[in-house]
């Protein structure tokens, strides 16, 4: 590759990643797509030197190299995690030599644009420090509470029509079938002893006509109103009942969001509202990773673009 390559750091399948990587290959860009996880030290091998300027020397993934001192972008996404191949200690040493070696040269190749940062996005992950950070930055956030205390909790739920939602958007299954853990009501008296076994995340239920899903890229943001069927709490259990519309952000969002994302050096958000009867958007939580190709056709936004163009040029271009 003689010109500065794209790298796309995701699993074998991610149709996300997909539409990008078609839209950078029509527009010329070179792109080198792998999964570290999976990839290495078999399909994938690296020789990197410290320098002056930072690192230099190449990845290679099969027949295909990129130079790591020329790096245009690296594209996050969702690549598999690095874990040991075996039970032994050898085998555990391997994959956390792995992830510190290859891992710690991706997160710091010189002049690369992130999309975003590994360990800002992994920083950006944690629920409470996202409240946190929306707080700070002037956006409506529902009364919530954190707790393992069961009666914190029955009483949090006797003040207030309440929801229970994860803090951690995790692998679940049912019977041996994934299963996804959808926000939903729960009432003071179903709030047991049972809620000592780990931290739950408790949040007054907004009272809501649609749901927004703002995907923030750069400084580019796109939202899509979603009204899912009456008296659906969350709308990601309906997926084929759903009417989707863009809409326009009040600029007091949107410098809200900016603010959010550079509060934890990153470059893209899936940002998740309520809108109230009143029209007020109530931050609900960021996804730092989240998903986003569905919206393209369901909306008409275009988001395929956006990421393409801050992968291509390092930088937003104006709405």
């Amino acid at each position: 590759m003689n010109r500065r390559p794209v790298l796309v750091s995701t699993g074998f399948e991610d149709p996300t990643a997909d539409v990008v990587i078609a839209e950078l290959n029509r527009r010329r860009v070179p792109v080198l797509r792998f999964d570290p996880g999976r990839d290495f030290p078999g399909l994938a091998a690296l020789s990197a030197r410290i320098g002056h300027d930072g690192w230099s020397g190449r990845l290679t993934v099969g027949e295909r190299s990129a130079d790591l001192a020329h790096v245009r972008a690296l594209y996050h996404r969702r690549p598999s995690s690095y874990t040991p191949n075996g039970d032994d200690q050898a085998a555990r040493f391997i994959a956390q030599e792995n992830r510190r070696g290859l891992g710690g040269v991706l997160a710091a190749l010189p002049g690369c644009l992130y999309l975003s940062h590994p360990l800002a996005i992994a920083r950006a992950e944690y629920k409470p420090a996202q409240l946190a950070s929306a707080t700070r930055q002037g956006l409506r956030v529902p009364a919530t509470l954190i707790t393992s205390d069961p009666a914190e909790a029955k009483s949090f739920a006797s003040e207030q029509v309440t929801i229970y939602k994860p803090l951690h958007a995790g692998a679940y299954q049912i019977e041996g079938e994934p299963a996804g853990i959808w926000a939903a009501p729960v009432a003071p008296e179903e709030l047991n002893n049972a809620v000592s076994h780990c931290a739950h995340l408790f949040q007054a239920l907004v009272p809501k006509t649609s749901d927004v899903r703002a995907i923030v890229v750069g400084e580019r943001v796109f939202c899509a109103r979603i009204t899912a069927p009456p008296g659906v709490v969350d709308w990601r259990a309906e997926y084929r009942n759903l009417r989707y519309e863009p809409i326009p952000c009040p600029d007091e969002i949107r410098r809200a969001l900016l603010l959010f994302l550079a509060d934890f050096g990153l470059n893209f958000g899936a940002f998740d509202f309520a809108l109230s009867t009143d029209e007020t958007w109530w931050f609900l939580e960021c996804n730092p990773n989240g998903q986003w190709a569905w919206l393209e056709d369901a909306a008409g936004l275009p988001l395929t673009a956006a990421v393409a163009d801050l992968l291509e040029n390092g930088e937003s271009t104006s709405d």
